[in-house]
C-alpha cells in the first residue's frame, strides 16, 4: 500500500517568517515540504536558491523536497545535496541531459524526482522509471502559485500509475497545482499519493485544519 502524504508548499508561507511557518507545518501531521526553486528563465518567477534552503534546513526535521524549475538543473545538484534536500525534483523540459542529471542526484545522496509539465506527454518519463523515487505530474503551467486545477491532468497522472504497475516499480507520484480539497479525491483516484498544496492551506488562517480538511477529502 503505498503512503499518502499531504506536501505543503513553503513557496505560499510568510517568507519573512520561514522557521515558524516549518513548524506550523510540523504541528499538522504532514512529514514533507514541497520547496519551489524557480530562477527566471525556465518559469517566469523567481524565488530562493540552496542558500535559503539551508537556513530552512536549521530549523525542519521535515522531508525537504525540492522542485527546481530551472535550465540545467543538474549544475545544481551538489549544493541542494549539501544545503540539506532529501527529493531533488527536476524537470524533463529543463535539461538535454536527463538521465545524466537523475542519475548525478542519486549519486549524491537524494532522492531524485522528475517532472512534466502539462503539455509534455508521459512516453518522455519510459527511459527514466528505473532511476526515479518519484514523478511529479503538473496539474498547473509552472511557475506562479493559485492557478486554476486543469483536469486534462488527470488523465496523465493515471497513465503513470499504469506503466508503474507494468513495470512493477514503486515510485510515488505527486501532483502539483490547484490542489484542494475539491480536487485532492480525483487526484488520488487516478494514482496519485502525494498531493501539493500551497494557496489552500496558507490562505487560511488555521493550517492545520486545512490540512485535515484534504485528509477528511483524501478518505470521503
Amino acid at each position: 500500500m503505498t503512503t499518502l502524504k499531504i506536501a505543503p508548499s513553503i513557496l505560499a508561507a510568510d517568507y519573512a517568517n520561514f522557521a515558524s511557518e516549518l513548524a506550523r507545518i510540523e504541528e499538522t501531521g504532514a512529514k514533507y515540504v514541497h520547496i519551489d526553486i524557480m530562477d527566471g528563465q525556465f518559469v517566469p518567477n523567481i524565488s530562493f536558491g540552496a542558500d535559503v534552503v539551508a537556513s530552512m534546513r536549521k530549523h525542519s526535521k521535515l522531508v525537504f523536497d525540492c522542485h527546481l524549475m530551472v535550465i540545467n538543473p543538474e549544475r545544481y545538484v551538489d549544493a541542494f545535496a549539501q544545503a540539506g534536500a532529501d527529493i531533488m525534483t527536476i524537470h524533463t523540459e529543463s535539461t538535454l541531459h536527463i538521465h545524466g542529471a537523475l542519475q548525478k542526484i542519486k549519486a549524491a545522496g537524494m532522492k531524485a524526482g522528475v517532472v512534466i509539465n502539462p503539455g509534455t506527454p508521459v512516453t518522455v518519463l519510459e527511459p527514466l522509471l528505473s532511476l526515479i523515487d518519484q514523478v511529479l505530474i503538473m496539474t498547473v503551467n509552472p511557475g506562479f502559485g493559485g492557478q486554476a486545477f486543469i483536469p486534462e491532468c488527470l488523465e496523465k497522472v493515471a497513465a503513470v500509475a499504469k506503466m508503474r504497475d507494468v513495470k512493477g516499480l514503486s515510485f510515488d507520484i505527486e501532483v502539483d497545482g490547484g490542489v484542494d480539497d475539491t480536487t485532492i479525491r480525483a487526484c488520488y483516484q487516478a494514482g496519485a499519493n502525494v498531493f501539493v498544496a500551497g494557496s489552500y492551506l496558507f490562505k487560511a488562517s488555521d493550517l492545520a485544519n486545512q490540512v485535515k480538511n484534504l485528509r477528511t477529502a483524501l478518505n470521503a
